[in-house]
């Protein structure tokens, strides 16, 4: 990278911009984005785009943004795979998909995969502002609705356990589905101890419990394996 580029991004940081990389193959969609973020959007920049999964990997490289917004349909390598080898290669980058109402297989996948939450592609700019910097905050994107409407399904399909199983894996105690339950509609840590009448110090250790249990390592990727297995919904 050169000096004036890293200049240029220190001088980002130093004004409060969130450093945001748009990863879809619909031209349309990202030069959509960018006057969201750039024009009626206050405290972003839109340092990079990309139209699938392998130009979003030198993308990110090159700009090592605060957080990559990731369509999941894209030609060559698509947005699961992204995903996969974006928190693999940098962790501390918040991911979050762009999903429409009829992907929500796909949206499951990717939050498996690392992503830390999703937006509807037809979402409100207010909503998609407070989300991406909820985001570059660390926090995790859970839409209720979202979340019910899977919950939903997941009720009455009630498919078999998938993914890898973790040798410490077992059966998630009533407190920890309680826990993942407030997980999954979006509270935060201190929100839980709060609500549960327990120490944030408690609601950590009933995660880290469930993270061994799934085999994740997120609040979402541990949400989107027990939608698969029909856990939330008991």
């Amino acid at each position: 990278m050169s000096e004036e580029y890293m200049r240029t991004k220190a001088n980002q940081h130093e004004q409060g911009l969130i450093r945001v990389v748009v990863v879809d193959d619909h031209q349309v969609v990202r030069e959509g984005l960018r006057m969201m973020l750039e024009i009626l959007g206050e405290g972003f920049v839109m340092v990079g785009e990309a139209a699938d999964g392998a130009s979003a990997l030198s993308v990110v490289k090159e700009t090592q943004p605060d957080v990559v917004l990731m369509d999941l349909r894209m030609p060559g390598m698509d947005g699961l795979e992204a995903i996969t080898h974006l928190r693999g290669r940098w962790p501390h980058i918040a991911i979050v998909i762009l999903t429409t109402y009829n992907e929500d297989d796909l949206m499951l996948r990717g939050l498996r995969a690392g992503a830390c939450g999703y937006l509807l592609k037809d979402t409100s700019s207010e909503t998609m502002f407070q989300a991406i910097r909820s985001a570059a905050r660390g926090e995790t994107l859970l839409q209720p609705g979202v979340v019910a409407r899977l919950l939903s399904r997941a009720s009455q399909e009630r498919r078999p356990s998938l993914g890898t199983r973790s040798s410490g894996e077992g059966e998630l105690s009533e407190r920890e589905l309680e826990v993942l339950r407030k997980v999954a509609s979006g509270e935060r840590s201190k929100e839980i101890a709060a609500q549960l009448g327990i120490s944030l110090r408690t609601v950590g250790a009933h995660l880290t419990s469930i993270y061994t249990k799934l085999g994740v390592d997120s609040r979402t990727s541990a949400v989107a394996v027990a939608l698969e297995r029909g856990l939330l919904s008991r």
